[in-house]
C-alpha cells in the first residue's frame, strides 16, 4: 500500500473512531507518579536516543499517528513554533510514532522541525507507554503526551490530546509543576 493510499485509509480510522475512543478507558501505560519505561529509538538523522540520555530535565514525549498527516503536521507545527518556550522552562520535546526514520527525516525536513522525531517502527515503546492501536489494518501510536521529570518519573498524561493545543497546555503545566516544586 503506498504511503497516500496508508495515509489516507489512517485518518479515516482515526476520524472513524474518535467517538468510540472518546468512551475507551485509558489504555495500559505508566500512570502519574510512576516510572517512565525506557526507551532506545532513532530520530531522523539515525541517532539513538534514550530515556536516560534525557535524564536532568524535563521531557516532553508526545505520541503521534503519522507523519504527514493533517493533525499530526498542526501538533508538530505547534511544538515547533513553542520550542523556545520549552526550552527556557527546561524541557525537551521528543515526537514519537511508528513511521521510520526516512519518513520522519523527511517530515522533519519539511516543517523545519527543531526537535528529535523518534521511530518506534515496531510499535514496542508505543506498547510500553498504553497508545498502541490498530484499526482497520493500520497499526500508529495514539495522540498522547506524557510530561517527564528531570528523575524520569511521569508527571502528566494527556489523553484525547488536541494538535493545536497540546503544547500550550504542557508550558502551563510545566510551569505550575516547576513553581510546585521550589
Amino acid at each position: 500500500m503506498n504511503a497516500f493510499v496508508q495515509g489516507v485509509a489512517l485518518l479515516f480510522a482515526l476520524t472513524a473512531g474518535a467517538a468510540a475512543s472518546a468512551a475507551e478507558p485509558v489504555a495500559s501505560g505508566p500512570a502519574v507518579g510512576t516510572a517512565a519505561p525506557a526507551f532506545k529509538l532513532q530520530d531522523q538523522k539515525g541517532d539513538r536516543h534514550t530515556l536516560a540520555g534525557e535524564r536532568g530535565k524535563w521531557l516532553v514525549l508526545y505520541f503521534y499517528p503519522k507523519d504527514f498527516t493533517p493533525g499530526c503536521t498542526t501538533e508538530v507545527c505547534a511544538y515547533r513554533d513553542d520550542i523556545v518556550a520549552l526550552r527556557k522552562a527546561g524541557a525537551d520535546v521528543l515526537g514519537v510514532s511508528l513511521d521510520d526514520v526516512k519518513s520522519h527525516a523527511q517530515f522533519a525536513a519539511k516543517y523545519q522541525v527543531p526537535f528529535r522525531l523518534l521511530s518506534d517502527a515496531d510499535g514496542k515503546v508505543a506498547r510500553d507507554y498504553g497508545v498502541y492501536a490498530e484499526r482497520i489494518g493500520m497499526k500508529y501510536a495514539r495522540r498522547e503526551t506524557f510530561l517527564i521529570d528531570p528523575h524520569g518519573i511521569v508527571a502528566k498524561r494527556y489523553v484525547d490530546v488536541d494538535p493545536k493545543e497540546n503544547s500550550q497546555q504542557v508550558l502551563a503545566d510545566l510551569d505550575a509543576l516547576r513553581q510546585a516544586a521550589h
